[in-house]
């Protein structure tokens, strides 16, 4: 498994929409629009009406899509005998020899299931475009909801909203305020996304890294862990240098704490193999930040406070 970070060019060097492509889209959305209108003029009252909250709530669990997995769950006591079963069969599992027939034959059934599947979701998709192509792309519906078929001009257009930019404002100023804030924790995870930036992905093998490392360290949760990541990972977006000047400051004196720290931002960047040219550029000025080369004498590293560390929200 691997992610690797992409932007806007990598999707439009995949080919966009064209203009009829937009007027199709632009349909969809005006004929969304009108249905909804109308379902809440007419409909949603009488829905409202006759359907109260318990019936909703038994709706949603007989749905099919639902109600085919609760069957086969814990909930229905009619499958405990199969849970002792299954439980048998795990004490006195043995494995059947490599030349046994059924073996090859459940690989061929496999194979056809597989196959079979795979047809079945390419002709389902291809049903779907065409038939998403044909009705939005129709001139006559197209006009009957206000769209010009022969228009050139672009039919959709992103948003401004005020209070999204006045959030983001106020969101920058909190983590610009927050950014000394923190301890050795902070200043590992943003030692370690500085580092690693630079390679706009990661695999497998980094994720189980860093997942060891929580476990060592297991008094945050998962949750919280996710957030204080996001958190580093803004500040050093918003303002680099200013995120990385402050990682001395939020280290403890102790040059061996300093030193294993250290230690485990290297060993989620080996992780995934040898490092690069700009990777051990990044790493060692993180090192240097860490106070553990030649060059790092003159870093001021604060004294343990006794009052609790402020955190950034």
């Amino acid at each position: 498994m691997r992610c690797e970070a992409r932007t806007l060019d990598d999707i439009r060097a995949l080919g966009g929409n064209d203009v009829a492509d937009e007027r199709r889209f632009a349909t969809a959305a005006r004929v969304s629009d009108i249905n909804l209108g109308l379902y809440r003029t007419f409909a949603q009252p009488v829905v409202r009406a006759l359907v109260s909250s318990p019936l909703a709530e038994w709706m949603q669990r007989l749905h099919p899509l639902r109600l085919q997995y609760e069957l086969f769950s814990n909930a229905n006591p009619m499958m405990a005998p199969v849970a002792a079963m299954a439980e048998e069969v795990r004490e006195h599992r043995q494995p059947v020899a490599a030349n046994n027939p059924f073996i090859a034959w459940q690989e061929a059934v496999s194979r056809q299931i597989v196959a079979g599947l795979d047809a079945w979701r390419d002709a389902s998709e291809a049903l779907a475009e065409r038939t998403f192509l044909t009705v939005y792309g129709s001139p006559a519906l197209q006009a009957a909801v206000g769209i010009d078929p022969e228009g050139t001009r672009p039919l959709r257009k992103a948003p401004r909203n005020p209070l999204h930019a006045e959030l983001l404002r106020t969101r920058v100023a909190e983590l610009k305020s927050g950014i000394a804030a923190g301890g050795l924790r902070e200043a590992v995870i943003r030692g370690l996304l500085y580092a690693g930036m630079t390679r706009a992905a990661i695999d497998e093998r980094g994720f189980e890294a860093v997942r060891r490392i929580r476990q060592t360290h297991n008094d945050l949760t998962l949750s919280a862990f996710k957030a204080l990541v996001r958190e580093q990972f803004n500040m050093l977006l918003i303002d680099p240098e200013a995120a990385l000047a402050a990682i001395p400051s939020m280290l403890p004196p102790d040059p061996e704490t300093r030193r294993t720290a250290f230690g485990l931002i290297r060993q989620v960047l080996a992780a995934r193999g040898e490092m690069s040219a700009q990777d051990q550029s990044r790493l060692s000025e993180v090192e240097r930040l860490f106070g553990l080369d030649e060059d790092s004498s003159r870093i001021p590293f604060r004294q343990i406070r006794k009052e609790p560390q402020a955190r950034a929200s």
